[in-house]
């Protein structure tokens, strides 16, 4: 009845194409509609379960401190999961990977990638930056000294003055050379406002001085910094799922057996594995010696998964590139067109 029922309805079948897109993939098979509703009905039956034998084991003693102190925990935990499961259902967007705002410039000729960082002070390069662009030679070392903030860095010193290309403007600039940082040149709030910047996030451009210069796209953006993101700690999230702490990105499962981690666990219980802790990468084959390495063929996917995500409005080959990001998992993948 469910599933007729969405099938007569395309509102409500758009809308559990955003939150379940494994079920609407078997509307058209009754078998595996109902196997795949039942899976997840019994996994929530087995979770709520437990939640309450805990909490029962734990009611044992109803004057024992401790004991109400992890019931309390217990019921935080199921109220951020719950909060978690309704913003990933009815909000993915708000957990794709936000990219920094890149320009290519030029600084003396040389071309660079420059981070364009409002919330910096200061406009900073990096000592092999100058050393390409040949400024170092004008750095003034009397301003030398040790940036503090999160973290601190050295300061070796300061170009008063130097040519910057953007777009087709010309413009004067200075630069805090100093150690430390992941980016080669990152404009600040000094040089945006000394020109009159506007960062236009609806357009996807900076405008300055009446002159619109796009943003670099994610493919284009320093490996550098993209990497900074896989790195970042993470934690467990529904349905097998791991959430970046700083950026919040959510990643798919590390395989299609993949169990779901446990929804709420006890306060001082020990968790499996940390989980601040990266995913461990894979580990890399040795050096073909004898032969060229082969590059491994893109992996297939069911036809009725591209079918499901190009009836969201993508094409063929964004939902190939979509599942193919996503590890297969139907689920992120949508959330990852979404993001589009």
């Amino acid at each position: 009845m469910i599933r007729l029922q969405i099938l007569g309805d395309p509102n409500l079948r758009g809308e559990l194409a955003r939150s379940r897109p494994d079920l609407v993939a078997a509307l058209e098979d009754p078998q595996r509609f109902a196997g795949l509703f039942a899976d997840s009905l019994d996994r929530e039956r087995r979770e709520r379960d437990e939640r309450h034998r805990q909490i029962q084991l734990l009611n044992a003693d109803p004057f024992d401190i401790d004991a109400q102190a992890r019931i309390e925990e217990i019921i935080r935990q199921e109220r951020v999961m719950e909060n978690l499961q309704n913003a990933m259902e009815h909000n993915p967007e708000v957990f794709g990977t936000v990219h920094m705002l890149y320009l290519e410039v030029e600084v003396n000729g040389y071309k660079v990638k420059a981070l364009v960082d409002s919330g910096a002070q200061a406009t900073i390069m990096s000592p092999q930056c100058a050393e390409a662009c040949g400024i170092m030679r004008l750095v003034d070392k009397r301003f030398a000294g040790i940036a503090r903030g999160v973290g601190t860095a050295n300061i070796i010193g300061r170009v008063h003055s130097a040519q910057i290309r953007i777009g087709p403007l010309f413009l004067p600039c200075s630069f805090t050379v100093m150690e430390g940082k992941q980016v080669e040149l990152l404009l600040g709030l000094d040089m945006l406002k000394r020109h009159q910047a506007s960062i236009n996030l609806a357009t996807d451009k900076l405008v300055i001085q009446e002159v619109e210069v796009p943003f670099l796209g994610p493919a284009d953006i320093p490996r550098d910094s993209e990497e900074a993101y896989q790195r970042e700690p993470t934690v467990p999230g529904p349905a097998g799922t791991t959430i970046g702490q700083r950026s919040g990105a959510v990643h798919p499962p590390s395989g299609p057996g993949a169990a779901a981690p446990p929804q709420g666990p006890p306060a001082g219980a020990a968790p499996a594995s940390a989980p601040g802790s990266a995913p461990a990468l894979p580990p890399r084959a040795p050096p073909q010696t004898s032969a060229a390495p082969r590059v491994p063929p893109r992996p297939a996917f069911p036809r009725e998964d591209i079918e499901q995500l190009m009836a969201l409005g993508a094409t063929e080959g964004r939902a190939i590139e979509a599942l193919d990001a996503a590890g297969g998992n139907v689920e992120y993948a949508a959330g990852l067109i979404f993001q589009d």
